[in-house]
């Protein structure tokens, strides 16, 4: 096994070689169409939109009482990704419901201390969202 000093200055011929094998051939013949291309392509849904990461930014419905009555008022909750904001989870929201959110409303929640028995442990923090979307729309959180 050699073992090369890579801290000695290189000649101009060392150099020319690995210029030489790093350059690739050209391609001969006539220029491809643009659909032989392979260009990397965003996914588009069928509207032509391009298709969200919404999946990252909500995490699930909040399902409680109280979020149940806030439906009569056109208005959703939402666990969310405790990194986003609000603009981010309107975009979520109206990208995976195809539905006018008015506002967003941000409440984080934070950790609770819990005991069991003589074990002492914390009962996981998180943050919610409360969607209010336009009167008329409705988003079926639970399917029937």
């Amino acid at each position: 096994m050699v073992i090369k000093n890579i801290f000695t200055k290189k000649t101009k011929k060392e150099k020319e070689i690995k210029v030489k094998k790093e350059e690739k051939p050209e391609e001969s013949g006539p220029p491809l169409p643009l659909e032989e291309k392979k260009i990397e392509k965003k996914e588009i849904s069928p509207e032509g939109k391009h298709v969200s990461q919404a999946w990252k930014v909500l995490k699930a419905p909040h399902i409680t009482e109280k979020a149940a009555d806030f439906t009569k008022q056109n208005k959703y909750v939402f666990q969310v990704d405790p990194k986003t904001n609000k603009i981010e989870i309107k975009k979520a929201v109206e990208d995976l419901y195809r539905i006018n959110v008015l506002s967003v409303r941000i409440v984080n929640i934070p950790m609770k201390r819990r005991r069991l028995g003589r074990i002492a442990g914390w009962k996981k923090g998180y943050k919610k969202a409360i969607v209010t979307i336009k009167k008329g729309q409705k988003i079926e959180l639970l399917p029937r």
